[in-house]
């Protein structure tokens, strides 16, 4: 099956180089011109000190020219001894006007080419100082989650999983947008900034490596294209997709994806079911907010609820994860609970409330 649009980005992949880049998440910092502009101030304010200590001083100082040392030559002073440039013309000759250039000249002169080097400096050095970021964070970087699109979905999704306990040193976002990955990095994620069909990009994000896939990206096509790749890169990482139209759905599953969301269905039957009952409605939407009222959580038998029936535990058990099978709480499978299975159960929300991590796809 062919999908809109599949041509159209097969062309365009083979007729423009992609470009990308990897964003690491950093503080805020102020722009770049206004941080030029305060060193520049900084440094005139040194100069201006300067001038009016050496003004302050002038019968300690001579002129070649005149013998004398108005304002205006105690700034030419200032301007060519913390310069370094030192032409000599105007010298200092009484023995307070030497001290005042050994304690206070000289540590001004260092402070402000200080300031003035420094930005120089700095400038260089930024492009070493992220490679050796970037090599870190790639060094380290192990079962992370990468999340292919920072639309509505995504973002969504990477609040649900961070809700859960994940930190944020341990996603990746990957987006064709430089203003979505600006956001990613700004919020504290990594970015990769490009088209996640390509695997190259991919690669960047060390999707090789990752636990999990979320592919949230804008077009059904993409996602189709998006998870060939993710699944030929990596084996083992669990891949969850969202599409648009439900009848892309079983391609997406074809081409990888463990678990694949259908967004238009499952908003169409939360509005029905709103209609139909609005407080049915709102237990859904709480259901889906995590982390607020109630929250649907996965976590392993205990010892003590082993040989119990679903019913008997005092959490309210939806479902029960056996193997690669999941059994409704009143399924005539399930029997009594065993040691390795894990249950869905629905439970209030608290601050230390956390999804137990998943150690296995499962697949329908």
């Amino acid at each position: 099956m062919k999908l809109p649009g599949q041509d159209a980005i097969a062309r365009q992949a083979d007729e423009h180089l992609v470009t990308y880049r990897v964003k690491l998440p950093r503080k805020l910092v102020e722009h770049p011109i206004r941080q030029v502009a305060k060193r520049l101030s900084m440094a005139l304010l040194v100069l201006v000190v300067t001038a009016f200590v050496v003004y302050a001083d002038r019968d300690g100082y001579t002129d070649n020219s005149d013998g004398s040392v108005d304002l205006l030559d105690a700034f030419y002073y200032a301007t060519v001894t913390l310069s370094t440039t030192g032409y000599g013309d105007i010298t200092p000759v009484t023995d307070a006007a030497r001290l005042t250039n050994i304690f206070v000249i000289t540590p001004l002169r260092v402070m402000f080419l200080i300031i003035l080097v420094g930005t120089t400096l700095e400038a260089l050095t930024e492009r070493t100082r992220e490679e050796w970021r970037l090599n870190r964070w790639r060094s380290t970087l192990r079962d992370h989650t990468v999340v292919v699109g920072f639309g509505t979905k995504g973002r969504s999704a990477i609040r649900t999983v961070c809700a859960t306990g994940l930190r944020k040193e341990q996603v990746v976002v990957v987006d064709p947008s430089a203003k979505a990955i600006e956001a990613a990095t700004a919020d504290g994620y990594a970015g990769v900034i490009g088209d996640a069909t390509r695997s190259e990009v991919l690669k960047r994000a060390e999707l090789q490596r990752a636990r999990q896939v979320i592919i949230a990206t804008q077009r059904d096509d993409t996602a189709v294209l998006v998870t060939l790749t993710a699944r030929q890169l990596n084996r083992n990482a669990k891949i969850v997709a969202a599409v648009r139209e439900e009848e892309n759905a079983p391609l997406l599953k074809q081409s990888g994806a463990d678990a694949v969301i259908t967004s238009a269905s499952a908003a169409g039957r939360l509005l029905g079911l709103s209609v139909l009952s609005p407080a049915a409605g709102m237990v859904m939407e709480d259901l889906i907010q995590q982390g607020t009222g109630l929250d649907v959580v996965e976590r392993p038998v205990i010892k003590a609820e082993v040989g119990k029936t679903p019913r008997e535990l005092d959490d309210l058990v939806v479902s029960v994860v056996r193997g690669h099978r999941v059994l409704g709480y009143d399924d005539r499978d399930v029997g009594t609970l065993e040691l390795t299975d894990r249950l869905i159960t629905i439970v209030r929300a608290t601050p230390v409330t956390q999804i137990a991590p998943d150690v296995r796809p499962l697949r329908s």
